[in-house]
């Protein structure tokens, strides 16, 4: 069929890569940070986004390419006037001045159970629905004037096409703004006026192979969704799989047919890029636990923490650590502090202390799982991605402790693949060559995979540990 581009516009840069359509492989990639000052401003020109991709796509790097799809950082809400303006910078990242407008909102509506009924989630600092709040709170003006709204990767594609009269969006990025729910496929035009205090237009929600247009030059553009939506479809994942995230704080989503509605806000209930839907829990300690303890320990990287806990034994001769090092979300303990149990003379060793700070992250992540396994998820295989997946201690401990196969893909743009995947889905369909309901069958990531093996028992027996500890700790913290 021929070539096709993604393109990943994250918090920090533009990722282009120009793919093989019937294969998936990578042809040829660009690069360019964004042309913005300071480190992750909370505010952002959009401008800035396409200075970064038109440098990203320089030196001829989408020559042949037939069809275009794009990623983008999520949380992002651009509000535009009547004539296509931005009204002020892009509200960007998870954003702590909009916390009281998050509390605000939830109780407005209710409680943490109306929103999750809703719209499938329970507003957080980052979300759209929880800065169009904080926008008509502080900045009444602008929030007046506010016509239009849309996400960074309906932003990018609006322009990309030229700016047409019609805006769209995919399901991906509508679930996570706030004011869409997955459930039911539909806005909540009810809660964009209780958050912002108006009504305003917003993008028509297309299907997952659907074109977003085509551009005067004959390029077609597809749907666009959320870099998270976007990493997911990169990797392949489907049914029985599930995708644990180690960055500072750690997350878990898995595809799922339907959409989880969860009372506690311990579940995000996303629609992915194929149609299907994409829980997410979230954990606010992953490799802060780790760094916290290198620190400690006077270690100056995470390798060197990795080397020490691979000298201690599973169980860490009896230390636990739950890393609540920032509060924590799952559980709901957002004002606790992290323990750490079992000291006797012969487990203060620096190693045995390593080894729980890796333990206590995964078994943190395992309760994440759990979460998502008691609503009924079915999680056969792990995907385990960030550069901490890398470590040995991660790798030794996680098939046992998470008590399923693991796979450790090598680095890449996932999310710039995904994109890239959903432009060769919505060219073959345009073309007549592919199902609607079926994207194209790329090759899969190459990785590394884990199986617990005889290791299991002695996992699980960890884990046991940890959950013992936590429930003398906190009683009852994973009840609803």
């Amino acid at each position: 069929m021929g070539i096709v581009a993604g393109l990943d516009s994250s918090p920090d840069f533009t990722r282009i890569v120009v793919c093989d359509t019937d294969t998936g492989a990578v042809l040829r990639q660009g690069y360019a940070p964004h042309p913005v000052d300071g480190d992750r401003p909370a505010d952002v020109d959009p401008q800035a986004w396409l200075l970064s991709l038109g440098e990203a796509a320089g030196g001829g790097l989408l020559e042949g390419v037939q069809a275009i799809g794009v990623s983008a950082q999520q949380n992002a809400v651009i509000a535009l006037d009547a004539q296509g303006n931005t009204v002020r910078p892009a509200m960007v990242g998870g954003d702590k001045r909009t916390q009281v407008a998050a509390a605000d909102l939830i109780d407005a509506l209710g409680g943490r159970e109306a929103w999750a009924q809703a719209v499938g989630c329970v507003p957080q600092a980052a979300q759209p629905v929880t800065k169009l709040r904080w926008l008509a709170k502080n900045e009444p003006d602008a929030a007046l004037r506010a016509a239009i709204l849309l996400q960074a990767h309906d932003w990018l594609v609006w322009q990309l096409l030229g700016r047409p009269v019609r805006r769209t969006t995919d399901r991906g990025g509508a679930s996570g703004t706030g004011y869409w729910s997955a459930a039911t496929g539909s806005y909540r035009t009810d809660l964009v006026e209780l958050a912002l205090g108006h009504q305003v237009m917003l993008p028509e929600v297309i299907g997952p192979a659907e074109a977003a247009g085509t551009t005067p030059e004959g390029l077609l553009i597809s749907a666009g969704t959320g870099e998270t939506m976007a990493a997911a479809f990169g990797l392949g994942i489907g049914l029985g799989d599930a995708v644990v995230s180690l960055g500072a704080s750690g997350s878990v989503m898995a595809v799922h047919p339907e959409a989880l509605v969860d009372g506690t806000g311990m579940i995000t209930a996303l629609a992915d890029a194929t149609g299907m839907h994409l829980p997410v829990v979230t954990t606010l300690n992953a490799v802060r636990t780790l760094r916290g303890t290198a620190e400690l320990l006077g270690l100056s990287d995470l390798e060197s923490l990795s080397d020490l806990a691979m000298k201690s034994t599973p169980g860490s001769h009896g230390l636990v650590m739950l890393p609540y090092l920032e509060g924590e979300r799952t559980p709901s303990l957002p004002h606790t502090a992290g323990t750490l149990a079992g000291l006797r003379r012969e487990s203060m060793r620096p190693e045995h202390l390593a080894r729980a700070a890796f333990e206590g992250m995964l078994c943190g992540l395992a309760d994440a799982l759990d979460v998502l396994r008691g609503r009924g998820v079915d999680v056969r295989r792990i995907f385990l991605l960030g550069a901490a997946a890398e470590l040995p201690a991660v790798q030794a401990a996680a098939p046992a402790l998470f008590g399923a196969q693991v796979v450790v893909p090598q680095p890449a743009d996932y999310a710039a693949i995904g994109a890239a995947r959903q432009a060769a889905w919505a060219l073959g369909v345009s073309q007549g060559a592919l199902d609607p309901r079926n994207p194209p069958a790329w090759q899969g990531a190459a990785a590394q995979v884990l199986e617990p093996g005889e290791e299991l028992a002695v996992g699980q027996a960890v884990r046991q540990q940890y959950v013992s500890v936590r429930e003398q700790t906190h009683p009852g913290a994973f009840r609803a």
